[in-house]
């Protein structure tokens, strides 16, 4: 594998913020605007972004600087986005119960 294949759990505040071609200033911003973006803090109280955190953030930055969202119409976007999410992970839950029930029923016919 070579080098620049490799991928880090973890990323500091400033490689995100070269990754996203922004100011770290802005990344700390966006941190207290929308609820969703919570990097940890590591023992030095540093920021430490995962993949899903810099995934956010990608979306954040499409919808603010590309798609020309305000702060708060981003936020409805990522909040409906979220309970969309939350729904089909109930929905799906509801269709494996169903599966099984299904399932069941056939083994008994």
């Amino acid at each position: 594998m070579q080098e620049d294949q490799i991928t880090k759990l973890y990323y500091s505040i400033s490689e995100v913020a070269s990754m996203l071609d922004v100011e770290t200033h802005v990344l700390r911003y966006w941190e207290t605007e929308f609820k969703q973006l919570r990097p940890r803090k590591n023992k030095a109280g540093r920021r430490t972004y995962k993949q899903a955190d810099i995934d956010l953030l990608f979306a954040i930055k499409r919808l603010l600087k590309g798609d020309k969202y305000t702060i708060e119409g981003a936020r409805q976007v990522l909040d409906r986005t979220e309970r969309a999410d939350l729904v089909g992970v109930g929905a799906r839950e509801e269709l494996l119960e169903l599966r099984g029930f299904l399932e069941r029923l056939l083994k008994q016919i």
